[in-house]
């Protein structure tokens, strides 16, 4: 006998743990996004972008070229750190992105990943994500500051002033925090993250096609678990 009711509904989740000063979560940002518009089911598949620090002991509202501090904190000469930033910046170029990396600055992105919790409150994460990393790496504007950023989140469609109220009583510092402990627990150590269902995962900003593949399994697996 034949099963009534409604139709199972399938759906894929995917979490992405990335920081806004990450020029590899940018690129594999485009590469996700270049899977997902291969994948047939695309509209049932959910993207949250969960937060990560690269250089959580920079004192929140401080800045510093970032050219000389990476090459401080890898002991290397500045002109290698240089010629390490333009492979980078080819790989992006890769995926359209233009980048600047050696003019860049660095500083806490705790406020940044307040504003994205917000925000997907509000469902509108992935243009703020967006809107943050265009400003930081192809524009040179600021996403260390709680004015600079109640400013680019509005242009992505929040509401300036909850913006900056959110950021005034840190609301959603709890739920960033959270997320870093997650990211340990889940055995991250650096950005890009991907995470599917909580079941698959994929480290490092992974090629439009190994992405496609872990969607295609995930959303085969959420078939067998339907039935």
């Amino acid at each position: 006998m034949s099963r009534s009711g409604p139709p199972l509904v399938r759906s894929v989740r995917i979490e992405v743990w990335s920081d806004v000063v990450c020029p590899w979560c940018y690129i594999g940002k485009r590469r996700l996004e270049a899977a997902l518009a291969r994948f047939p089911h695309r509209d049932e598949v959910e993207v949250v972008w969960r937060s990560f620090q690269l250089d959580p002991g920079t004192p929140e509202g401080e800045t510093h070229p970032t050219l000389p501090a990476l090459a401080a904190k890898y002991g290397r000469p500045v002109e290698d750190v240089r010629q390490m930033m333009r492979h980078v910046e080819d790989t992006a170029a890769g995926e359209g992105l233009r980048y600047d990396l050696a003019s860049g600055v660095s500083g806490n992105t705790l406020p940044a990943h307040e504003v994205l919790h917000l925000a997907a409150e509000r469902g509108l994460q992935g243009a703020v994500k967006e809107r943050l990393l265009h400003a930081h790496f192809e524009e040179g504007r600021s996403v260390f500051d709680a004015d600079s950023l109640a400013v680019l989140a509005a242009e992505a469609g929040l509401d300036e002033a909850e913006v900056g109220t959110a950021l005034a009583d840190h609301r959603y510092r709890p739920a960033v925090l959270a997320d870093i402990r997650t990211a340990r627990e889940l055995g991250a150590t650096g950005v890009p993250f991907f995470v599917v269902d909580r079941r698959y995962g994929a480290a490092g900003a992974q090629p439009a096609d190994l992405l496609l593949q872990v969607l295609e399994r995930a959303w085969a697996d959420a078939g067998s678990l339907a039935r």
